[in-house]
């Protein structure tokens, strides 16, 4: 369990799950006689249990459920020509452009290049934004590229065997074609690096130039059906997960 702070308001254990969708306050209370909660990384099944709902980790079978906070947390389908910014001097149409109507002060996680469309997080959590933009964590993207040439077997062998851009080899932990017609390819790629249009200049070294790029998935984040220019919140589950993730 957490350090007790006098200040917190504790609240029990099956309310605080109920409370955040796990399932009824009658089905939580058997999770937790069952041995499927985890507080702190100590299984919990005595009922009256209180824990600190915004810094007790709690898991329900394995997985981990988000702490009690104001944060917030956002996937939005970035369009193309969006600059990755909240605010632009030049008055190019930017992040902030698509989120003014939020009340909270969002900022985003990482960049994608604006000629890139796809998948970027926003949040007010500062801790957040830094661990999960952070190279050290390694979380793996997922690219989706429409490139111009013949992605052959021999083409992906080499990226998954580490082509070297500026100096540095790029750990490809996925590449495949998801099609071929001509000259012209659709290829998948996953990566955990985020240097400045590394993708682009990874595909370009392979002989395989870009004509256009999305990313599609941050971890466990996937951009799914969501439409270009949507905004959707992140679930419980996909928080929590990243929270691992990035050791918060």
């Amino acid at each position: 369990m957490t350090d007790k702070d006098p200040a917190a308001e504790e609240v029990r254990l099956h309310k605080l799950l109920a409370q955040s969708g796990v399932a009824s306050r009658r089905k939580c209370e058997e999770l937790m006689l069952s041995g499927r909660v985890e507080v702190d990384g100590e299984i919990v099944t005595r009922l009256g249990v209180k824990v600190d709902p915004r810094r007790a980790v709690i898991r329900v079978d394995g997985e981990r459920l988000p702490p009690v906070s104001d944060h917030v947390y956002y996937v939005l389908n970035k369009p193309a020509g969006v600059v990755s910014t909240m605010a632009d001097p030049q008055g190019r149409k930017c992040l902030g452009d698509m989120v003014g109507d939020l009340p909270q002060r969002l900022f985003h996680v990482g960049r994608l290049d604006t000629d890139t469309d796809g998948l970027i997080l926003l949040t007010n959590d500062g801790d957040f934004a830094q661990a999960i933009a952070h190279p050290s964590y390694e979380i793996e993207k997922t690219y989706v590229a429409e490139v111009t040439g013949l992605a052959s077997k021999a083409t992906i062998a080499s990226l998954l065997a580490g082509v070297e851009v500026e100096g540095r080899v790029v750990d490809v932990r996925k590449a495949r074609v998801r099609s071929q017609a001509a000259s012209r390819a659709i290829v998948e790629l996953v990566i955990h690096e985020g240097r400045n249009r590394i993708v682009r200049r990874l595909l370009a070294q392979v002989g395989l130039p870009v004509r256009r790029l999305s990313r599609t998935r941050i971890g466990p984040v996937k951009l799914g059906n969501l439409r270009s220019g949507s905004l959707r919140e992140l679930t419980p589950t996909e928080v929590g997960a990243l929270l691992d993730t990035a050791g918060l």
